[in-house]
């Protein structure tokens, strides 16, 4: 089996599947990927975490005849959907649509994070979740997001995933990665996609990983920029 994901900006990707096309967290897309789908008549799934405008586009309600469902943190409000194609979330909540589960677990800022399961695949799409840790920031603030963080990996504790959608946000400066190293320590993990980067490429340095863990990783840059992997042979774990 074969997963195409393709990288529309921030923390926005497609990722088609043998008999599912999934959207997360659409800003915008200066690749016209979406209208070339759209115009080919390809079902969708939606999913947005949070309703910080680079995480989520209201023209997505524009979409809504060519898509099964819209998975949306319930922080969004009124969106202008159908209220039969939309399913609202919030941590530890989940749902099946047809063939496709979701699971939603917490962020450290507005809304969600998304665990899916589809046609074999386990993916884990981040939202805003992550160590945000500012070096500006005052001291007590600091602490509260690193138990903030803390607590929402130890929910996610020992998850066996395919893929993984994470942010290493370059405005972190030196601490862009304190958040994803953590996470790929906690779950196992075969491909890591870095996301929410600002631009600024990212790319794990020698002895990131866990000692015998290893895992790729792609930071896309470019709407539009591909990756095609291959399904790892594990066998899936309900969730």
């Amino acid at each position: 089996m074969k997963m195409d994901i393709i990288y529309l900006e921030n923390s926005g990707f497609v990722v088609q599947t043998t008999q599912h096309t999934l959207v997360f967290d659409y800003y915008q897309d200066t690749s016209d990927t979406i209208a070339k789908l759209l115009q080919k008549g390809t079902i969708l799934h939606v999913f947005s975490s949070h309703s910080h405008h680079d995480h989520f586009n209201p023209i997505i309600s524009t979409w809504q005849d060519q898509v099964a469902a819209f998975f949306l943190s319930d922080d969004i409000g009124n969106v202008g959907i159908r209220s039969e194609k939309i399913i609202w979330l919030r941590p530890s909540e989940t749902s099946i649509h047809g063939n496709l589960k979701v699971k939603a677990y917490g962020s450290t800022d507005l809304g969600v994070s998304f665990l899916v399961e589809v046609d074999g695949w386990r993916l884990f799409h981040a939202g805003d979740l992550n160590w945000w840790h500012w070096k500006w920031d005052h001291k007590y603030n600091q602490v509260l997001a690193k138990n903030l963080f803390e607590k929402e990996m130890d929910r996610l504790e020992g998850l066996e995933l395919d893929v993984a959608f994470f942010p290493v946000d370059s405005r972190l400066e030196e601490y862009r990665s304190i958040g994803v190293k953590e996470f790929c320590h906690r779950v196992s993990l075969e491909q890591l996609v870095v996301m929410h980067t600002r631009g600024e490429r990212w790319s794990p340095p020698p002895g990131f990983f866990s000692k015998g863990n290893v895992v790729a990783s792609w930071c896309p840059i470019f709407s539009g920029d591909r990756l095609q992997i291959s399904k790892p042979q594990r066998t899936a774990t309900a969730f």
